[in-house]
């Protein structure tokens, strides 16, 4: 008996597997963290 392997579907389900661990890496990335001048940003609202 003959096994054949279904590659379109077996290519969708994996589509969808990345794209799910893709979401969730996105989601639970962090944002770089920069070094904001309070007192310089203040200085430039005066300005206007």
């Amino acid at each position: 008996m003959a096994v054949t392997t279904l590659k379109r579907k077996l290519r969708r389900k994996r589509q969808g597997q990345n794209t799910r661990v893709a979401q969730i890496k996105q989601l639970t990335a962090k944002p770089v963290i920069k070094n904001v001048d309070i007192e310089e940003l203040k200085k430039s609202f005066d300005k206007k």
